[in-house]
């Protein structure tokens, strides 16, 4: 069931950036950044599969999902800034996400301070919550859209290299995304 679930979403995955291009790879990754858990390991390296095709540009494919995680992670800060841990202890269930992972993201921004921003933003699933608990503590909002915009920056280019580099493969990467 799960892997039909999680076949579903890579296919609707690339139909949107097909359709849409860089616009597609913006929108994709601020669901991802947005406490929405759309997978970006698989956003990104299918956007890496276009570059190895010609159809696409490294440099703006990682420019668009920086982008996309930024804007997506604006609301979720917004969230936690207003809404606190009370908010998402009550509905996090809905969007898959634990007090585990709210316990998780507190831990390290506690630890850590506002540079767990930039860290956190290239660390599977981490990243996509780190924003909430930087609106909790109210973080700087210019030093959080910094940070979230170079760690991402980073992150989707490194996925988007790896989709590239493995581009005439493609077809035979298919299972590792799914255990993934």
């Amino acid at each position: 069931m799960l892997e039909k679930i999680i076949t579903l979403i890579a296919a609707w995955i690339m139909s949107v950036i097909s359709t849409m291009g860089y616009g597609g790879i913006v929108l994709l990754m601020a669901i991802e950044s947005a406490c929405i858990p759309l997978p970006s390991e698989i956003i990104m390296p299918f956007a890496g599969f276009l570059i190895f095709k010609g159809e696409m540009s490294l440099w703006l494919v990682a420019l668009a999902g920086a982008t996309g995680c930024v804007l997506g992670s604006i609301p979720a800060y917004y969230v936690g800034m207003f809404g606190g841990r009370p908010l998402a202890e009550k509905y996090g269930k809905y969007i898959l996400l634990s007090k585990k992972d709210l316990d998780l993201a507190d831990h390290l921004f506690d630890k850590h301070g506002e540079i767990i921003i930039f860290i956190a933003r290239m660390l599977p699933a981490v990243r996509t919550f780190i924003a909430f608990p930087a609106g909790v503590v109210r973080m700087n909002m210019t030093k959080f859209i910094l940070y979230a915009f170079v760690g991402s920056f980073i992150w989707c280019g490194l996925l988007a290299y790896a989709g590239m580099k493995f581009g005439e493969n493609w077809g035979s990467l298919k299972v590792y995304f799914h255990e993934f």
